[in-house]
């Protein structure tokens, strides 16, 4: 018997290497010893018709949502719902709205995201952690170094971390930034922000198991984002045994818990700054965050995401007429 096709729609590519591309080539990983699973862009009338489309972001893949459901609506969807969709998109945007309505089911990367969405559509939303291998803890190297990934654009809001290392004084720190320029203009800041504050370093973007090695060896990950559906990065910080400094958004709250001690409000540097020297100073402070994110890892284990990943497709590609 054949095996069914699932495509995934994603906006991103391998070459972006961005959290959506981690996203759908995870995803496909997943379901590929039991589907056959296929990436794009997008899908028109014409392209082969899959069992089931997955498609990455209500906004940016609209169009081909609507195409494939006017074209095949017997056909199962999935929309995967990332953090500009859930913070800004569906709230401004008539695109974004239509996906929600046109996908047979959502899903949300962290369990905050349910709030985002309108009453009469939380039943068809799901909530399904992402998930990297867990990487042993590495002793963190002299100087410490404290990393923010993710590349470089508004919502990642990296002027905060910027602005915090001309803030920081604590000796025997280093801030590393790793990603590309997305905003030439945040660019420019990055450059003159090496010139100012000595202990700030911008390497660009890496590879992303580069990056995942050096995350590994760091005192603390930041993530000083304005918006975020369930990143990544503070999955593959909390698998590394890596503690994270996290502004204080929904997103985040979802994925570390509520009572997380290692949150800072959103835009505010100074109070990074004092975040980031209060966890090199007190030993029972970093310790704490380490074993509340250690709390957190099985969440983020693969076999987790592959098993609700799995149970998910299973039932959207069930006959329509079938017992549920």
């Amino acid at each position: 018997m054949a095996r069914a096709h699932i495509h995934i729609v994603s906006p991103a590519s391998a070459r972006e290497n961005n959290g959506n591309w981690q996203t759908a080539s995870r995803w496909r990983r997943h379901l590929a010893r039991d589907f056959r699973v296929t990436i794009g862009p997008g899908w028109q009338p014409g392209d082969a018709v899959p069992d089931l489309l997955i498609v990455l972001h209500a906004r940016r893949s609209a169009a081909a949502l609507a195409a494939f459901t006017k074209a095949h609506p017997a056909k199962s969807t999935l929309l995967v719902l990332t953090g500009t969709d859930l913070y800004r998109d569906i709230h401004d945007d008539a695109t974004a709205r239509a996906s929600l309505t046109r996908a047979g089911a959502l899903v949300v990367l962290q369990p905050r995201g349910l709030d985002e969405l309108p009453q009469a559509l939380r039943s068809k939303a799901h909530v399904i952690y992402q998930s990297a291998p867990r990487l042993r803890p590495a002793r963190p190297r002299l100087p410490r170094d404290v990393a923010m990934i993710g590349h470089l654009r508004a919502e990642k809001d990296p002027q905060t971390f910027m602005d915090a290392a001309r803030l920081l004084d604590t000796p025997g720190v280093r801030l590393l930034h790793i990603g590309a320029a997305l905003d030439p203009d945040l660019g420019l800041r990055a450059r003159e922000t090496e010139a100012a504050a000595p202990a700030y370093r911008w390497l660009g973007a890496l590879p992303h198991m580069a990056t995942r090695r050096r995350l590994r060896h760091c005192h603390a990950m930041v993530i000083a984002s304005r918006m975020e559906g369930g990143a990544n990065v503070i999955i593959e910080a909390v698998t590394s045994g890596v503690p994270v400094l996290a502004s204080n958004i929904s997103g985040n709250v979802g994925m570390l818990g509520e009572d997380y001690a290692g949150f800072f409000p959103p835009g505010d540097a100074a109070a990074l700054a004092d975040l980031i020297e209060r966890s090199v100073l007190d030993a029972r402070f970093i310790e704490r965050l380490r074993r509340q994110c250690a709390a957190r890892a099985k969440l983020f284990a693969p076999t987790a995401e592959r098993a609700r990943l799995l149970d998910l497709v299973d039932n959207l590609l069930l006959p329509r007429d079938a017992p549920t």
